[in-house]
């Protein structure tokens, strides 16, 4: 979920101008979120006559899609720039065009001070304004040096992409769909609420619209994305007040569409009716991505996460009780100011407790302009490294587990992409987990039954389940 990757995808179509198609690199840090967000900007950049390109020697243009919850992110970016700046240099030695935009939070974050410290980047873009990219370019090749992070609240999601069936049957049988964007939580030491601004859910009727472009386009299963997605609430017909669970129970109508996922969600929004969507709907995937951060209610409420560890941990009994087969992952940070070994223990208990068949974490950095980095009491990188390997070596073993565990099982694998070897495809299991299996590649979009026979670093082995007729 947060790790970098590389994003370089966009629809093909000709330059604008009548010359050779101009050529676009995006490389892509961070989350789920981020990574729809790239396909956004190779989507508006399409009518400006750039097509992708995965060789950022080749580019015309680069752009840095950026997140600012890893550690150092500014100066992961400012380092990146560094190097392109020499590009640059290079290039328009040569007489040949080549840009530099920044987009994502930390664009957002630091906004002028980007064009300051770098002034070899052309255009700073925020999460919300991408569709003015395009325009943003052109004046950046008038000689202006453009930034582009202020935005209406009301126009959040107004001008993202109308799916097309081309482009969605090019980018596989698996989408994104933005639902929610924003968070009104301020957890201490996050900067999303500086950086995505406050909660805004997507009205009902554009998530079902795209759905349905989706699944027309061959789309099987939708991830629905938001900073803090199950506090999407919205308008029904008749003006009912609506909640993600219900949504789940109206996307679960689409034709087409035969897996539903949700991410990232906060404790304190789900509520009954989400929790009844996933005892009632088949469709809705048995896996759940439920940040806790801490397993130390003194922590917690340094971190003003406004819940307990007991309560998060009566709320895992009540999504368990009603759907018994729901595999959990979570995130944890480890060091956060204050954090005595006693604390540290509390978050390890917590682990042992629930049982997760995967986890994200990290050690606790500071973000200016955050309450925790203004707080007393921060640890040494020592301590946050001892604390996190001991941490992570508790998760680790628990995904061998639950990995192992599935060993002799049979069960349904949606199939995307061709796997390493010849006549090997790479499905998904309901718990997210990657699973090789023999089949065909027109077989890509079919949910098809396996049985797991083994397990690997990263993914599960499986043989198919021959169905005997008669």
């Amino acid at each position: 979920m947060t790790q970098d990757t590389a994003q370089t995808a966009a629809p093909q179509a000709p330059a604008s101008d009548g010359a050779n198609s101009r050529k676009v690199f995006v490389k892509t840090y961070g989350c789920q979120m981020n990574v729809y967000d790239s396909g956004r900007m190779t989507d508006a950049l399409a009518r400006d006559g750039y097509v992708p390109t995965e060789d950022m020697g080749e580019a015309d243009l680069v752009l840095l899609n950026t997140c600012h919850i890893r550690e150092k992110a500014a100066e992961k970016v400012y380092s990146a720039l560094g190097r392109l700046r020499d590009m640059k240099k290079a290039r328009n030695a040569q007489g040949r065009e080549f840009m530099i935009g920044v987009a994502g939070c930390v664009a957002q974050a630091e906004g002028e001070e980007i064009l300051r410290r770098a002034p070899a980047v052309d255009v700073v873009i925020g999460p919300q304004t991408y569709h003015r990219l395009p325009e943003a370019l052109n004046k950046a090749r008038s000689g202006a040096r453009v930034v582009e992070t202020d935005y209406a609240v009301e126009d959040k999601f107004e001008h993202l992409p109308v799916a097309e069936k081309a482009k969605i049957r090019a980018r596989g049988v698996t989408a994104f769909l933005t639902v929610q964007e924003g968070c009104d939580k301020f957890c201490t030491f996050c900067v999303v609420p500086y950086t995505r601004g406050s909660e805004v859910s997507r009205p009902l009727s554009q998530i079902l619209d795209e759905a349905k472009k989706l699944a027309e386009g061959g789309v099987r299963e939708l991830t629905l994305l938001g900073q803090n997605v199950n506090a999407w609430h919205g308008k029904g017909p008749k003006g009912e007040e609506l909640t993600l669970g219900d949504l789940l129970y109206a996307l679960a109508e689409v034709p087409g569409i035969a897996r539903l996922r949700y991410t990232t969600s906060h404790p304190r929004d789900m509520d009954d009716r989400l929790i009844a969507a996933h005892r009632d709907l088949r469709v809705l995937m048995p896996y759940l991505h439920l940040p806790v951060q801490s397993g130390s209610d003194r922590i917690l409420k340094a971190m003003n996460r406004r819940h307990t560890a007991a309560e998060y941990l009566a709320l895992i009994e009540r999504i368990r009780a009603a759907r018994p087969d729901i595999a959990l992952s979570g995130d944890f940070i480890v060091g956060f100011p204050g954090e005595s070994e006693q604390d540290f223990e509390d978050t390890m208990s917590l682990i042992r407790a629930v049982g997760y068949a995967q986890a994200f974490s990290f050690k606790y950095s500071i973000r200016p302009g955050t309450p925790g980095a203004e707080m007393d009491g921060h640890l040494s990188e020592e301590v946050k490294t001892d604390r996190l390997e001991r941490l992570q070596a508790l998760l680790l073993q628990q995904q061998k587990d639950f990995n192992e565990s599935c060993i002799g099982r049979e069960i349904e694998v949606l199939l995307e992409k061709p796997g390493r070897m010849e006549g090997q495809l790479i499905g998904r299991s309901p718990w997210l987990q990657s699973v090789n299996v023999d089949a065909k590649t027109s077989q890509i979009g079919d949910i098809i039954k396996v049985r797991i026979t083994g397990t690997g670093p990263n993914s599960l082995f499986s043989e198919p389940i021959t169905i005997q007729e008669g």
